[in-house]
């Protein structure tokens, strides 16, 4: 059940408790004084998105915390919605956690029934989901959507497969012209990079041996060369300083001169190498090759050797895809078989549920005011899931008066119908689970004496869970072990939603209000707290 529930600056809800009881717990107000903010809050700690703008004006976040008890053990949740960003942080039992965790638990904690829902019912889908959920073995639900899962994917493998072979086979006579081309030329990794460095080596070496052969020319010459001369120059300039000293600086010189340009000879004749064996015709024929091999397939050379194992990958592909496509058959008529046998076992479940679940609710509606012979159907549509395999999809007919012939339940159900059939289908599915349940004006459209059908039936439920409702009937919130009174009120420019547990002085002005007020609402309000 849950226990206590505080909310702070969310929407006009500055700082509101309620400390709820066992039993029916009611809460009542004028329209719009608020009530909405609560059953909002309670959807956002059990993992409803809020928008920003939710946060109170001014207020740095938005916080709703909650206790719940359950197998006399309490569970502490709180949310925090921040006003500046918008995101949210949810804790349980002060630990951080995540909506997964809370959405997961939110089924067992509380229900909530609305209008809204009554409008959910009137959709076949959701019928038919309505109806998996009295399936006494929930495994054949999950076993059928993996077999089916994992039939669209052998689909999709199939699909892809035959797509493949489609274009592949369109462009078999393209890919063997281009691979014959290739082998023609048989291209390998790097061999053009190869065979340019080779290209810009001799040419260096090239140049530099016409450059030592230049040098070598300079130095000897065809006559006398650079070294006689420098021999000859150092002889007059010795004889020079023989006789004068002051030459004995440029003797020395000359003679450094004459030195260097000998190891200069002796280094550049040591230059002279061998034939390198270089090939230049072999490889200009070479690079041309190459070249004409990347503008007949417009592509790099890198790009072609990638090219030639995808091609050989893809005709290789072309030669054994049969033995892939009846390996896939194989898989797909086993599947078929195992998907077959799930569907016959979910089908057969469904109808037998349909069958127990029609005379629970036929039941429960006779004591919700309707006539006592009325009759609740299921009519089952094959779906084809798979070809000449279908799943039986459950849409409620019912027969509320006698002599009628079974209608679709969304097409002629009023509002008050509805909501009785909603009530009724909650009851019965929550009584193993027992959540709160939470009635939000689950008795529009209901007066007179089925209204007191309504209130007996949720007196029924609330003997074994706890029941929130909000309502406008004061026969219905005469029934609460704990009545709340949601009201709106504003001061210093700005409003502010307040909840007051109301004594028992108050409990009989509110239900004098809710009767129409004066001597006649007064009457009512007695008579509901005597009886």
């Amino acid at each position: 059940m849950l226990e206590f529930l505080r909310i702070q600056n969310l929407a006009l809800i500055e700082d509101l408790e309620l400390e709820f009881a066992e039993g029916i717990n009611v809460l009542t107000g004028e329209t719009g004084a608020g009530k909405s903010f609560i059953l909002r809050a309670v959807n956002f700690l059990l993992g409803d998105k809020l928008k920003v703008d939710m946060v109170r004006e001014s207020a740095a976040k938005a916080q709703v915390e909650a206790i719940f008890v359950q197998d006399g053990e309490e569970l502490m949740i709180r949310r925090e919605l921040s006003g500046e960003t918008g995101r949210s942080r949810l804790f349980i039992n002060d630990s951080l956690s995540s909506q997964n965790v809370v959405r997961e638990l939110r089924e067992r904690l509380v229900w909530h029934t609305s209008q809204h829902g009554q409008q959910r019912l009137l959709s076949p889908a959701y019928q038919a989901k309505l109806i998996d959920r009295f399936l006494p073995d929930q495994s054949v639900i999950s076993q059928k959507d993996q077999l089916l899962a994992a039939m669209r994917d052998l689909l999709l493998e199939k699909q892809e497969l035959d797509d493949r072979v489609r274009s592949l086979s369109e462009r078999r006579e393209m890919l063997e012209f281009q691979s014959a081309e290739i082998e023609k030329v048989d291209p390998q990794p790097g061999e053009e990079d190869d065979l340019l460095a080779q290209k810009k080596n001799y040419k260096d070496f090239a140049r530099s041996a016409k450059a030592v052969e230049e040098a070598l020319d300079a130095l000897h010459g065809q006559g006398e060369g650079m070294l006689d001369q420098a021999s000859t120059l150092l002889r007059a300039i010795q004889t020079l300083a023989a006789q004068d000293e002051r030459w004995a600086d440029e003797a020395d010189a000359c003679e450094d001169f004459r030195q260097r340009i000998m190891d200069m000879d002796a280094r550049l004749r040591s230059c002279e190498r061998p034939d390198t064996g270089y090939d230049q015709e072999q490889v200009e024929s070479r690079l041309y090759a190459l070249a004409q091999l990347k503008r007949k397939l417009n592509r790099s050379l890198d790009e072609i050797v990638n090219l030639r194992k995808e091609i050989d990958e893809n005709l290789s592909f072309l030669d054994s895809c049969a033995l892939d496509a009846k390996q896939l058959e194989r898989r797909e008529v086993e599947l078929a078989s195992r998907l077959e046998l799930a569907l016959n076992v979910l089908n057969d479940a469904r109808q037998s549920a349909a069958k127990i679940l029609c005379a629970n609710l036929a039941r429960d509606l006779a004591g919700l005011g309707f006539d006592k012979a009325v009759q609740v159907q299921i009519a089952f549509t094959p779906h084809e899931v798979y070809p000449g395999l279908s799943e039986d999809r459950a849409r409620l007919l019912w027969i509320p008066n006698p002599g009628q012939a079974p209608q679709p339940l969304d097409q002629i159900a009023s509002g008050g119908e509805l909501s009785r059939f909603l009530l009724a289908l909650v009851g019965l599915m929550t009584r193993e689970s027992l959540p709160t349940l939470i009635f939000d004006e689950v008795d529009a459209g209901i007066g007179g004496l089925t209204l007191n059908a309504v209130g007996n039936r949720i007196q029924t439920l609330a003997a074994q869970q706890q029941v929130i409702l909000i309502t406008h009937w004061p026969q219905l919130a005469a029934k609460a072990a704990c009545h709340f009174n949601i009201s709106k009120a504003v001061g210093n420019g700005m409003t502010s939603v307040s909840c007051k547990r109301l004594s028992e002085p108050e409990i009989f002005s509110e239900l004098s209000r809710m009767g129409g007020g004066g001597q006649q609402g007064e009457a009512l309000a007695r008579e509901l707290l005597q009886s």
